[in-house]
């Protein structure tokens, strides 16, 4: 996959600033970048908020052109997820990928990601905009501010980084996993998000809204969604916090 980045002093949103450009028939292909340097109405799942100060996180939004259901999006995801995870750990900051939607470094949140299916009649005329927020110079004072255990590249390498260069050395993790959605979908992600995001067997609550599951991770489903086996017997689950 070849990446054209515009990046943007500021936006109120780089998914919300892609979709208008899709929806309004602008010219669009897979490796569209849309970069910001500070982000001031970002959402995460749930509609949390997603704020980034200048040059603090790196925030953009990725257009990969597809005609893959709306049940093939949560598995693209989790390729993003596995790109940012082994591009953190080739430059020795140990990290996981979380699932649905995260990657976390000792339990730390140190990136999400949210993905949104669109469509329109020009051509590309599908695709999906995914919107990754990659925490990288936040001090330790600002993620100890948030409401959830967040960490940065900043504090877990004790240096800061150019926002370009962090961008840009995700692109051959970005293009290898992206290529193997694209190929195989979840299944040519499955062995490796499974070593990474079990193990099999460990006890997991899953938060949606007002309902929580607990039980035993069983695996993934044929596009990704999690498998929990419950004293009630194997449940499928699309979404959630899992703690």
């Amino acid at each position: 996959m070849d990446f054209d980045i515009d990046w943007h002093s500021r936006l109120g949103s780089s998914n919300a600033y892609m979709k208008d450009l899709f929806t309004q028939d602008k010219d669009i292909g897979s490796g569209r970048i849309i970069a910001a340097r500070e982000q001031t109405a970002g959402r995460g799942r749930q509609d949390r908020s997603w704020i980034s100060a200048p040059e603090t996180n790196l925030c953009f939004s990725l257009f990969v052109e597809t005609h893959e259901p709306h049940s093939a999006v949560s598995s693209l995801t989790m390729a993003v997820a596995l790109a940012i995870a082994e591009t953190l750990n080739a430059q020795l900051i140990s990290a996981a990928p979380k699932w649905p939607n995260d990657v976390l470094v000792g339990g730390r949140k140190i990136c999400g990601i949210l993905s949104e299916r669109v469509q329109r009649s020009r051509a590309p005329g599908a695709g999906v905009i995914v919107g990754i927020g990659l925490n990288v110079n936040m001090s330790s004072e600002e993620a100890e501010a948030i409401d959830r255990p967040a960490t940065s590249m900043l504090i877990e390498s004790g240096k800061a980084h150019d926002l370009n260069k962090v961008l840009e050395s995700l692109f051959p993790a970005l293009s290898h996993w992206i290529g193997e959605w694209e190929r195989s979908g979840f299944s040519g992600l499955r062995e490796v998000w499974t070593e990474k995001a079990g193990p099999i067997g460990k006890r997991l609550s899953v938060h949606d809204g007002d309902i929580l599951k607990s039980g035993r991770l069983a695996g993934f489903g044929e596009c990704g969604e999690l498998l929990l086996e419950t004293e009630h017997g194997l449940e499928t689950i699309w979404s959630g916090d899992i703690s």
